[in-house]
């Protein structure tokens, strides 16, 4: 079933850091760890959060300052030093009572797999490791920290008719 067809059911969007955010990159400066994220992928979270998608973020990172500017961007909860994403999976949903078939979830390498393998619409940048290739439903043509979570979170919003209309643009 083309990943299309599955859109329409998607309430909540789940996304790793570290090469979906980001590009993967880590700059060590002084004692810190310095990562970027992109401004149109932060513009698509707060929109999507505006518009009432539920939006989490599942990390394997330690990333305090990516975790205070995702919490303002309206993302529900940013989970880090996840060891288990499949653990922490779980609990969201128990917690925010969702379904698998009402979850997109875009990671990019090995620890993401099992918990893409449970969701409706799994997908990756195009960088992604081959495994996480294979398995995607859709495949974004932009790499981690390219705005590749834009692109999904468009093309969701746009399925359902909620992408762009002038009376969400008046915050």
């Amino acid at each position: 079933m083309s990943y299309k067809l599955k859109l329409p059911l998607i309430t909540t969007f789940i996304f790793d850091i570290d090469g979906v955010l980001t590009d993967g990159s880590v700059m060590l400066y002084k004692d810190e760890v310095v990562r970027t994220i992109n401004a149109k992928d932060g513009y698509a979270l707060q929109y999507a959060a505006k518009m009432g998608y539920s939006i989490f973020i599942i990390s394997g990172g330690d990333s305090k300052a990516a975790k205070t500017r995702l919490l303002s961007a309206g993302v529900k909860e940013v989970v880090l030093k996840a060891s288990n994403k499949v653990s922490v999976y779980e609990e969201l949903k128990r917690k925010y009572n969702f379904t698998d078939q009402e979850v997109l979830y875009m990671g990019d390498d090995i620890p993401d797999y099992n918990v893409m393998s449970k969701v409706g619409v799994s997908t990756c940048p195009q960088d992604a490791a081959i495994e996480i290739k294979d398995l995607a439903d859709y495949q974004s043509p932009l790499k981690g920290g390219n705005h590749c979570v834009r692109d999904i979170i468009e093309q969701t919003l746009r399925v359902q008719g909620k992408w762009f209309s002038a009376e969400a643009h008046e915050w």
